[in-house]
């Protein structure tokens, strides 16, 4: 899937987000968006996953030579972000199930497979809105990278995880991702962004 902006701008009322992004994302780039809190690069990511449109300029996705329209573009992208909502009376075994229901799992993964992945096997019972922020993101981010998807989008992965829960996302991304597009977008953690190859600003683009 190749993913291209040209002349894109995003504007909130009065305010440009930002403005004149020429952008072209080949199958398997590796692009992390840079930025502090509040800048708009979780906005820039919304773009690019579909879900909010542009003020200004286009997006177009391509594979294999033909168009993808933007109606279309979710079912070859993944995402993990922290305003992700996920059902919240459901447990952890029901919240995998419902989410396969949708996409397929990478390299054919059972569900009991993908739950001991997440590494929270001993915790398939428990109700989703009883877990800790940390547990949360860990199973957004379980979702997203074990989805057989052309794109996987992150929207600051390793936030609420402690040291040894990077570790494991690092190895995940290693293990489960690395043959497609990532785009990530961080307040430079680095720990985030590592296996990327390019990068832009978002405060360059005002």
């Amino acid at each position: 899937m190749t993913i291209t902006l040209n002349k894109a701008g995003k504007k909130f009322y009065r305010e440009w987000i930002f403005r004149n992004l020429d952008l072209t994302l080949e199958p398997g780039a590796k692009l992390v968006i840079l930025g502090p809190n509040g800048s708009g690069k979780s906005t820039l990511l919304q773009i690019l996953s579909g879900a909010t449109g542009l003020t200004e300029g286009q997006i177009k996705y391509n594979s294999n030579s033909t168009e993808i329209s933007v109606d279309e573009i979710y079912h070859s992208i993944s995402i993990s972000a922290p305003y992700l909502e996920l059902i919240e009376e459901f447990t952890l075994e029901e919240i995998i199930h419902f989410h396969f229901k949708f996409k397929k799992a990478k390299n054919n993964l059972s569900e009991a497979e993908v739950l001991n992945l997440s590494g929270l096997e001993s915790k398939k019972d428990k109700v989703f809105k009883f877990f800790s922020s940390g547990m949360k993101q860990r199973i957004k981010l379980t979702l997203a990278i074990l989805s057989d998807t052309s794109i996987l989008l992150l929207d600051e992965p390793c936030s609420n995880l402690d040291s040894e829960v990077v570790k494991w996302y690092q190895e995940m991304i290693r293990k489960y991702a690395m043959d497609r597009t990532i785009i990530v977008a961080s307040n430079n953690q680095k720990e985030e962004f590592g296996f990327c190859d390019k990068q832009i600003s978002i405060d360059d683009l005002k």
